[in-house]
């Protein structure tokens, strides 16, 4: 009977070793030297070196100065444990009442068409970016709060937005937090 069980722990105890730290160690040390920042979450720090949030996961911004961003169906807003969809259905009542509420705010900023990703939430309620239409329809209202001309601004959305991945891969978008970032830094805000 030792013959049978002694190869099974031995296999057990080589398969963990293997599987559970040699393999995850190789993996990190692979994704450390070959692309840093994402392995790391893509964490994005301010001058003094304070971590202010990762480029990969959306955050609320509701002050007007600032780009806004999807709107989130993670748990109260863009609540990292809370991550996922509503689960209502395109004929809930609720959703359809959350964006025509949304969408009545946009109409009296703008007369311009309300881009979809203006009232829908991803599926994980945390997407960080937005499409460049969205951001548009945002900047007169950032340009009036910033006291900035709306050429500045645009010019900023236009040289922040990422086109394509390999030219052919998703939408082009913009990340709202790297350009809050760039905002703040660019035009920034007198203490009131």
């Amino acid at each position: 009977m030792l013959t049978h069980i002694r190869p099974a722990l031995v296999m057990i105890v080589f398969m963990t070793m293997l599987t559970g730290l040699l393999y995850p160690l190789a993996v990190t040390g692979i994704a450390q030297a070959v692309a840093r920042a994402p392995a790391n979450g893509s964490l994005l720090t301010d001058e003094k070196g304070a971590i202010v949030g990762s480029s990969l996961i959306g955050q609320g911004f509701a002050k007007p100065e600032y780009m806004h961003g999807r709107p989130s169906a993670a748990g109260n807003g863009y609540d990292p444990t809370s991550s996922g969809g509503s689960n209502l259905g395109p004929l809930d009542p609720k959703l359809a009442d959350r964006i025509k509420g949304d969408a009545g705010k946009l109409a009296a900023e703008t007369s311009a068409p309300i881009p979809s990703d203006a009232v829908t939430a991803s599926g994980s309620g945390l997407d960080p970016d937005i499409s460049p239409a969205f951001a548009i329809l945002q900047a007169p209202r950032i340009a009036r709060a910033r006291s900035v001309a709306l050429a500045d601004v645009s010019d900023l959305i236009e040289k922040l937005t990422v086109g394509r991945s390999l030219f052919v891969l998703g939408e082009p978008r913009l990340n709202v937090l790297r350009f809050n970032r760039a905002l703040d830094a660019r035009f920034p805000i007198s203490k009131r």
